[in-house]
């Protein structure tokens, strides 16, 4: 189970950056900030390859907006705590799924308050999908009802905007209407790694790495995957591997 929080800040502004830098710094100092934006363009790269825990997005983002940047998206499974010096985009915030929404200058007890809220979310679905009596099983909610799987016998697991297919060590595969990004929270770390914005595998069917600027992996199912370069030597120490 992970247990560092991961953050993004995007902002067009240095001094807002910088700000919301100072207040996790002293207030959520056990965070990891994996990457700061000032547009869309740097953004967008960045999530495609790494969805964080939370995101802090500034509406206006020179001549474009957040909403810009999230239309890009079919689904993003963070916390999104919108900052703002304008009060008249809450509704289409609210209706974006905000977290929160904070206006410029941001006050340090609603700075507080906001990442708390967004902790008790990420709590929420961490446990949603582990069985509590069990470790070594998942429960997958189908259409039909539900399924009880060995965590041993997930080959890898994908994702489909809000939906989340698990391929399995017989080749069965079972399609859930939740997000990767929580399954990612709740299986195992030991066992599990995030290769790319698609693919979370277990690296016990791990078969063969082939090199390349992210690489890709081949799977016990046949399957080849790629890895992002983003988390490609992450990767590689993972599974013992640092050349």
């Amino acid at each position: 189970m992970k247990t560092k929080i991961q953050i993004c800040i995007i902002d067009d502004e240095k001094h807002g950056r910088d700000y919301i830098s100072l207040l996790l710094k002293k207030e959520f100092p056990e965070f990891e900030i994996v990457f700061q934006a000032s547009n869309i363009e740097d953004s967008y790269k960045n999530l495609i390859k790494n969805i964080p825990d939370i995101i802090f997005l500034d509406i206006q983002l020179n001549e474009s907006t957040a909403f810009d940047l999230l239309s890009k998206f079919n689904e993003i499974s963070s916390q999104i705590i919108f900052i703002t010096a304008y009060e008249n985009y809450a509704i289409q915030a609210i209706r974006c799924g905000a977290t929160d929404y904070l206006l410029k200058p941001i006050k340090k007890i609603d700075f507080i308050v906001a990442v708390n809220k967004a902790l008790e979310n990420i709590k929420k679905t961490q446990t949603v999908h582990t069985n509590p009596l069990q470790d070594n099983k998942v429960i997958l909610s189908t259409l039909q009802g539900f399924k009880v799987i060995n965590i041993s016998d997930i080959v890898r697991c994908e994702a489909d905007s809000s939906y989340t297919t698990f391929y399995l060590a017989n080749k069965t595969k079972i399609m859930v209407s939740k997000t990767l990004h929580e399954f990612e929270l709740a299986l195992p770390e030991l066992n599990f790694f995030r290769i790319h914005h698609k693919y979370l595998i277990n690296v016990d069917h791990l078969q063969e790495y082939i090199k390349g600027r992210g690489g890709q992996v081949v799977m016990s199912d046949g399957s080849v995957l790629d890895v992002s370069f983003r988390r490609k030597n992450e990767f590689l120490h993972k599974i013992g591997n640092t050349d």
